[in-house]
């Protein structure tokens, strides 16, 4: 009884954190229609098993291969349907009842249509059990409405049509309004506003963006057509139409655009001396698979390098594997047994033609200079936890063989899960789901109650073994934190590689200054994104600006189109995929009509103010990552940002190409010690 009541006590503030910063940071502002959220419990309408997900930002799976929508889908179309008590509602597409259960706690009587059987009683059923008394449930055409029991003071259709279905405005009373997604089959739509003036009189207002299921039946798309169409939902605010935004705002772009040559050019890193007396350079990526992104890097990375002292290269990298590059580039011994680094997905993040030519002339950099003047190469991330074990258990055998049996006791905790860490967060769910999370912090513990007798003997292999440690404890909260919730287990990762940069910082000592290659999404501050704004995920970017200040730069990346290397699901092969152009409500269809095809834009406070207040109304940001679906680009690639405020500058490629991953076989001629070698 106590469990079960500190777990309805868990999603009741798990319910009222998404009312919050999910629907009122986003800008729904009827009380009653808030109020109505906070009181209906959605894990109550979501499939078994996924209660725990029931207030996440997104859709979720239900029966028939429909969805649950998004908590602010619901919300956004309630409140632009403007219901009052008295109101006869007609609902349609019930789902799982959700929407029609929020509804009763507004509106006098709810008719709720549903074109799958087992939906509709399956809706009938949860809401009789939540005593929603007032809503009626059939099974039926949604598209034709609900004649015997017109007219509606308020029409709601919870799918995308290819235009405003006849019945549904003949059901509405004079003064009635009706919201309903309209566009094209599987794409975008505009979520349109009707509202009856007359018998013959019907006003129309878009509410912006969106993409939906499409919607069945008589008056909607044919079910055949629907096999091919994707099944997700996903709605942006209401923004200025490109007709009247984009000229002013693109000539502002162009304005203040300055061209770049080319990356592989050595005076294009001349053009970043600006951010020269910072601290921190973060330099991100719109995708993980594109070769200008890196060449860029590089370029801006020697040029921090050679002429204004920087000497930490950061990415977002396991630690283990880039701890192979390092040692190759400072002119290390490797580790005993050290195996070739990046052999696990997704092998062409890092291991490409791009990645390995840097590589080759940061080693040859710091051949010339004293160990202590050596730029050194290092991970950030917290994936590969069963390399970090053998790293650590390897370097306590080396100098303390007893703490190296201990460890291995401690880490044995974690075995059955190395291979695929993952499930260990699923299993945890079950078993108790901090059995480890003892063990790997003693184990941290006492490796660095010896940094002292470490460091004495070797101080670069006690960072090496002390960050393993602390990527392994964090790791196994990681997996743990992924079957919770998704701002857990992400804020925890971004904390960890935050951590890790200062680790390196200190270790680096007054002198440390460091450039961080990584993600646009990790890059960029997710404050000024609705990754912070709805979902309260922190990343690298933002915890650098608290920390740093105006000593950090964070330098953000976009392309219109081109190729990309990327899979088409976790795990997967590598495919070289076309990257679709930019959509028209995006950042990145504003640089591309600025015509330059290679620019820097600067967008520090007191550079470009017009272009700066122009970009910082929310709009739509690509972001790829190992994973590219061009078919649901729009809702599983975009997400809303104010660039000005992500970014301190932002660099664009019109057009770019996808990385050359390096071949399966050594190069001839490659000794045994290059990282990158069989």
């Amino acid at each position: 009884m106590v469990e079960t009541a500190a777990r309805i006590e868990n999603l009741a503030v798990k319910r009222d954190h998404m009312v919050a910063s999910q629907l009122a940071k986003r800008g729904v502002t009827d009380k009653r229609v808030l109020d109505a959220m906070r009181q209906v419990p959605r894990e109550a309408f979501v499939a078994a098993g996924m209660a725990e997900f029931a207030y996440e930002d997104s859709p979720l799976p239900i029966a028939s291969g429909q969805t649950i929508s998004q908590p602010y889908i619901v919300a956004l179309m309630i409140e632009a349907a403007q219901i009052k008590p008295g109101d006869r509602v007609l609902d349609v597409g019930t789902g799982s009842g959700y929407a029609a259960a929020v509804l009763s706690r507004l509106a006098s009587k709810i008719f709720s249509v549903e074109r799958h059987r087992d939906l509709a009683e399956s809706a009938r059923r949860t809401l009789e059990q939540l005593g929603c008394t007032n809503v009626e449930v059939r099974h039926g055409d949604g598209t034709l409405g609900w004649t015997d029991a017109a007219p509606f003071d308020a029409i709601l259709v919870a799918a995308g049509g290819p235009e405003v279905p006849e019945a549904l405005r003949r059901q509405l009373k004079i003064g009635g309004r009706l919201v309903i997604p309209i566009g094209e089959f599987g794409g975008i739509q505009e979520l349109v506003r009707v509202v009856r003036g007359g018998k013959d009189q019907f006003h129309e207002e878009d509410l912006g963006t969106v993409t939906f299921v499409p919607l069945i039946g008589a008056g909607g798309w044919s079910e055949p057509a629907v096999d091919s169409a994707p099944a997700f939902e996903r709605v942006w605010p209401k923004r200025p139409s490109v007709s009247v935004r984009a000229p002013s705002t693109t000539d502002l772009i162009r304005a203040a655009a300055e061209p770049l040559p080319e990356p592989d050019d050595p005076t294009f890193g001349e053009m970043f001396d600006r951010f020269a007396e910072v601290r921190v350079v973060l330099l991100g990526e719109a995708t993980h698979g594109t070769s200008e992104f890196y060449r860029a890097r590089a370029q801006i990375t020697r040029r921090l390098i050679e002429r204004h002292g920087f000497n930490i290269v950061a990415v977002e990298a396991d630690w283990p594997d880039a701890a192979r590059i390092d040692r190759y580039v400072r002119h290390k011994a490797l580790h005993v047994g050290s195996g070739p680094a990046f052999r696990r997905f997704p092998q062409w993040m890092w291991r490409n033609v791009e990645v390995a030519n840097f590589v080759d002339w940061l080693r040859a950099r710091n051949a010339a200079l004293h160990p202590s003047e050596h730029a050194g190469f290092f991970g950030l991330d917290i994936y590969n936890m069963n390399a970090s074990i053998a790293a650590v258990i390897e370097f306590l055998g080396q100098f303390d063989p007893d703490a190296a049996r201990v460890a291995t006791e401690r880490y044995g905790c974690l075995t059955p899960w190395q291979r695929d860490p993952a499930t260990y967060g699923r299993a945890a769910l079950t078993t108790g789901y901090a059995k480890c999370e003892r063990p790997v912090l003693l184990a941290l513990r006492d490796l660095l109650d010896k940094q002292f007798e470490y460091e004495a003997q070797d101080r670069d292999s006690f960072l090496d073994a002390a960050q393993n440690a602390r990527l392994v404890a964090s790791a196994e909260r990681y997996y743990r934190a992924m079957y919770y919730a998704t701002a857990d287990s992400w804020n925890l990762r971004d904390r960890h590689m935050f951590d890790t940069l200062n680790h390196l910082m200190d270790w680096r000592g007054a002198n440390a200054k460091a450039v961080v290659w990584a993600h646009n999404s990790h890059v960029g501050n997710a404050a000024a994104t609705d990754m912070g704004q709805a979902r309260d995920e922190i990343n690298i970017g933002q915890l650098c600006r608290e920390k740093f200040g105006d000593d950090a730069a964070l330098i953000g990346f976009g392309t219109d189109r081109g190729t990309v290397a990327a899979a088409d699901h976790w795990d997967g092969p590598m495919q070289v995929k076309t990257v679709r152009p930019a959509h028209r409500e995006s950042y990145e269809y504003l640089c591309r009509d600025a015509s330059i095809r290679r620019f820097l834009l600067d967008l520090r406070k007191g550079q470009h103010e017009e272009v700066r207040s122009a970009l910082r109304r929310p709009r739509l940001e690509r972001a790829i990552g190992v994973i590219y679906r061009p078919e649901t680009e729009l809702a599983s690639h975009y997400f809303d940002a104010h660039l000005p405020d992500q970014f301190d500058a932002y660099l664009w490629f019109e057009e770019t190409k996808a990385v050359a991953p390096l071949p399966a076989e050594a190069r001839p001629g490659v000794p045994e010690t290059y990282p990158f070698g069989l």
